[in-house]
């Protein structure tokens, strides 16, 4: 009797002990649980102002108990990913187009859109070149075949690039042309290409002019940074942060975080601080325009004692 007695009281501590184990274990699983302020996850990025977005998420991390991955890809290939749900958060310079909202329709995602800045397209070439002036109406004659004087050739950062798709779809083409177009695989490599070149034009995101690795800012020396004419217009406008505000520049692009996740996570956290005061701050000091100027504190500090002097 008293042995079944012990094996009884036995089973028993073990069963607390199993139970036990699982209500950490459980508990454990749901501090893990992604948030719109922590977890894990991985956000994809248009490669033309992956330093912009880098940033963004440092800071991000530093405030949050978040572990980020950026992963920089051309738009094609971010698309591509954003479809088979290697992520559901993408920054794009473009909104989904009817068929990507229509996919995510039939999958009962609402994707959640956040205009967060503005973007330009910046032309460049060799520093030999002593014109700093081009008419964009040139660029896109010579895309579409025709011989333009002080062009060589036109050089862009990948085939699969935001920069390729609207600079052909500002010139009515499908594709680059085979003949002197060139294009690479990242900014980093254009940039590189026309300082080593004379009579090419490139074609780069702003935010690498900007915010350039040490590579690049080597070959900024040996570059200039155009103005452009918009085509029926008399003017030459740089791509600055005042003549994006001001709507100038004519290939300037609008910057999204779009976020399918399908619930409350980082994606929705990250999003809304990009829009937020400290997100936009850091989209002024990187060169480019945030969606709305951060505010600024002005504290006036009088003399007291010199003021009770004076009465």
């Amino acid at each position: 009797m008293r042995k079944n007695v012990l094996k009884i009281g036995y089973l028993f501590m073990i069963a607390l002990i199993v139970a036990f184990a699982n209500s950490c274990k459980q508990t454990n699983k749901d501090d893990g649980k992604e948030t719109i302020l922590k977890g894990k996850t991985t956000i994809l990025v248009d490669e033309t102002f992956l330093p912009l977005i880098e940033d963004q998420v440092t800071v991000f991390q530093s405030k949050y108990k978040a572990d980020i991955t950026v992963q920089g890809k051309s738009e094609n290939e971010l698309i591509q990913s954003f479809l088979k749900d290697t992520s559901r958060i993408v920054v794009l310079s473009r909104v989904l187009s009817a068929n990507e909202n229509k996919y995510f329709e039939q999958l009962k995602i609402k994707p959640k859109v956040t205009p967060i800045g503005k973007d330009a397209i910046a032309l460049i070439s060799n520093k030999s070149n002593k014109d700093t002036l081009i008419a964009l109406q040139d660029v896109i004659s010579f895309m579409r075949g025709s011989e333009i004087k002080g062009i060589k050739g036109l050089v862009f950062d990948n085939p699969n690039s935001s920069t390729v798709r609207y600079m052909n779809e500002l010139a009515g083409l499908t594709a680059l042309p085979a003949k002197n177009v060139y294009s690479f695989k990242t900014n980093k490599e254009v940039v590189k290409f026309i300082a080593e070149n004379e009579g090419m034009i490139g074609f780069v995101g702003l935010n690498y002019l900007y915010q350039p690795t040490e590579a690049v800012a080597t070959n900024l020396k040996n570059i200039n940074v155009l103005s452009v004419k918009d085509s029926g217009k008399n003017d030459y406008f740089a791509p600055s942060q005042n003549n994006l505000a001001e709507g100038t520049y004519p290939l300037a692009r609008d910057l999204y975080v779009i976020n399918c996740q399908g619930y409350s996570g980082l994606g929705m956290g990250f999003a809304s601080f990009v829009a937020g005061d400290i997100g936009q701050r850091i989209i002024l000091k990187s060169g480019l325009l945030p969606i709305r100027t951060p505010g600024r504190k002005v504290n006036f500090i009088t003399n007291k004692k010199k003021e009770k002097e004076n009465e």
